[in-house]
């Protein structure tokens, strides 16, 4: 019995735990309706890229789409944290998922209507980033309320899980239902998986903001409350600092259709790769995630971690050979889903609930902005020295600049999850 139990063990701590969704029926509905309607949105995302290109012929006309949702994500991302900081978490949840489903909807019929007007879609784009940015610290926010703080590692390795297989599944499912029966197919589909998120959001009980049951705030949340809050805790801000060093000097994502021709050898298949790469890292990064949970130094995760990313992005620099150069981006990868469970993790176990939106709303504006400038700077060293400057020198100096910050902020190596200091 116990040789037959013992390797048994060994799967389930290198494993996903899953343990929240056992423990918890609303957290497991809540995982399970963002997983669905995740999938939807990639497709979504896809298609709208699609019919935009089809409608007007032009690769600037797609990459508006990007700036479409990028602005309102910065420009609401604070403010709808004070939101989610001010009223009944579940009903902002509710409410702005119920209008991505709308808008979903209202895609389906106009391509059923046969309308091909390029503005629509990006109006429905914008809307679409608004409603991400009004429900996103509205959801993060109830996880630390669903479950204990022990399980709040595993809850974030799962919600990694169910982000990077949005992103992975999405568009593959996108492009095989846009080719088999057009864009009207993937919108549809796209309105039916948001009833899942729908339904996980409808029975979940009520979330207002404050620890005591049932407690209401006394005003409306301040934007600058919270500014203010997280400019006096050194661990929270580091937590910023960090991911930006990653995204912002080693991202180099906007690079890939150049090496993929130019040291590669490729063509688009190639930069497809490329691009999928660091996702299937941070997918099994998310599946093999059973060990994070006995990690307790958070802060010294996080610095390996994006030191980590910063080596692999180097190396990657460096190989003139794909293979290698893809697990090196998977490795990245993963080190980026690592990075982000243990961030996550302090935001929700170090900032008091009455907090969380506003530092939520912080955090869409850091991931959504980050990679952007990222790219900008990719590029940017890129066209002025060349490719495997812009690469290799970018993983090297995310791998500086975070080991400084690690020696100039000490504490933040020594944060322990079993006493969360902000």
């Amino acid at each position: 019995m116990t040789e037959t139990a013992e390797p048994r063990v060994s799967r389930t701590r290198i494993l996903a735990d899953l343990t929240p969704l056992r423990t918890s029926p609303d957290y497991r509905r809540l995982w399970f309706g963002n997983t669905v309607s995740w999938i939807g949105q990639g497709m979504t995302a896809l298609a709208v890229s699609l019919q935009v290109y089809d409608i007007t012929g032009s690769a600037f006309s797609v990459g508006l789409i990007g700036l479409c949702s990028l602005v309102p994500l910065v420009l609401l991302g604070l403010y709808s944290g004070a939101v989610a900081d001010t009223v009944d978490r579940r009903k902002l949840g509710l409410v702005s998922a119920t209008g991505s489903f709308l808008l979903s909807l209202v895609l389906a019929a106009v391509t059923f209507a046969g309308v091909q007007h390029v503005g629509l879609l990006y109006v429905v784009v914008a809307l679409q980033a608004v409603c991400f940015a009004l429900n996103s610290p509205a959801r993060s926010s109830m996880i630390a309320r669903l479950l204990p703080a022990e399980q709040l590692p595993a809850a974030n390795a799962l919600n990694a899980m169910t982000s990077t297989t949005g992103g992975l599944a999405g568009p593959m499912l996108g492009g095989l239902i846009v080719g088999w029966w057009g864009y009207r197919a993937a919108y549809t589909v796209d309105a039916v998986t948001f009833t899942a998120s729908l339904y996980a959001m409808w029975r979940l009980p009520s979330m207002l903001p404050g620890r005591g049951e049932g407690e209401k705030t006394a005003k409306r949340a301040s934007v600058l409350d919270g500014l203010r809050f997280l400019g006096t805790r050194p661990n929270l801000r580091m937590t910023f600092f960090s991911d930006l060093s990653a995204m912002v000097l080693a991202h180099p994502r906007a690079l890939f259709p150049v090496v993929a021709v130019v040291w590669f050898g490729g063509d688009a298949r190639t930069t497809g790769l490329l691009v999928a790469a660091p996702a299937l890292g941070a997918l099994l990064g998310s599946v093999f995630s059973g060990w994070l949970g006995r990690i307790h130094r958070h802060g010294l995760a996080v610095l390996v971690a994006v030191a980590c990313w910063g080596g692999a992005v180097a190396l990657f620099g460096l190989t003139r050979q794909l293979w290698p150069g893809l697990v090196l981006l998977a490795l990245a990868g993963c080190a980026d889903s690592v990075s982000m469970v243990f961030r996550n993790t302090m935001l929700q176990a170090a900032v008091p609930d009455e907090m969380r939106g506003r530092l939520q709303g912080v955090f869409i504006v850091v991931v959504a902005g980050g990679p952007r400038l990222g790219d900008l700077v990719a590029g940017s060293v890129a066209d002025l020295t060349s490719p495997a400057v812009a690469v290799t020198g970018g993983g090297l100096a995310c791998v500086l600049v975070v080991c400084l910050l690690g020696l100039r902020w000490r504490g933040f190596a020594r944060y322990d999850a079993r006493d969360p200091q902000p």
